[in-house]
């Protein structure tokens, strides 16, 4: 039997696989070479992206709030400066014009012991000043007396002082012995020729409301001099001349 010739034609399994790890190959070089390109883009173009202009804009924000928290210190600090200002410049137009009261009432009192217009004056009450004794219920009383220095010759007498006010919700009014200074019971006694300054100490109930002051000058052999004076005017060296008083005539 003779040898068969080989066959022309050869039939051979087709090789899919090789095929199959050639598109994967591809495949994933074209995820990787997609992967580097988010990459690239992410930090090369990071400003652009969503996330960072969140960021960016959360800054700006936080700066501006800084800002603002600043301003708001400064105004306030400012404000504190003015206030301060203020206060001080009101107490320093307080002392000016307490000053200016005061030096009205020298020149007022200059001007009635030199007057010039030739007429004889009596005797007046110039000042009247209440000044609160520290822990009681004590206050010192301080008077001037002032006669023209015209008049000439020398005055003497006595000085008395009741204090009106409120008690229990009544007026009531504290004559010149229930104001306790026992030592001085028949009142301040005065002598001058032109002026004089008295003093004493006048001592009040706890449940008693002073309103005003009455004070009766008593010259030896002259007219009674009576002013009424308010607490407050007092306490402020202030006084001025209610309706219906008056001053002693020679």
């Amino acid at each position: 039997m003779g040898s068969r010739p080989p066959p022309r034609l050869v039939v051979r399994r087709y090789d899919d696989v090789g095929q199959r790890w050639r598109r994967l190959r591809w495949g994933l070089g074209w995820l990787g070479s997609l992967v580097v390109v988010g990459l690239l883009a992410y930090f090369l173009g990071g400003p652009s992206t969503p996330t960072a202009v969140d960021h960016r804009q959360r800054r700006a924000v936080l700066t501006q709030i800084d800002d603002l928290k600043q301003q708001v210190a400064n105004l306030q600090r400012a404000a504190q400066v003015n206030e301060v200002a203020t206060h001080a410049l009101s107490g320093t137009l307080i002392q000016r014009e307490k000053e200016l009261s005061a030096l009205r009432a020298d020149l007022g009192f200059y001007e009635r012991l030199v007057s010039g217009d030739g007429q004889r004056q009596g005797l007046k009450l110039q000042e009247v000043k209440l000044q609160p004794i520290a822990r009681s219920r004590g206050w010192t009383l301080i008077l001037s007396l002032t006669q023209n220095a015209k008049r000439g010759g020398e005055t003497s007498g006595n000085v008395t002082v009741s204090v009106e006010g409120l008690r229990k919700d009544k007026v009531v009014t504290l004559d010149w012995p229930a104001l306790g200074d026992g030592a001085q019971q028949h009142g301040l006694p005065f002598r001058f020729t032109y002026f004089e300054q008295l003093q004493g100490t006048i001592v009040l109930p706890a449940d008693f409301r002073p309103t005003r002051l009455r004070i009766h000058i008593q010259p030896e052999g002259g007219q009674t001099v009576s002013r009424a004076v308010a607490w407050g005017a007092a306490l402020s060296g202030n006084i001025t001349t209610a309706e219906g008083d008056r001053d002693a005539q020679p």
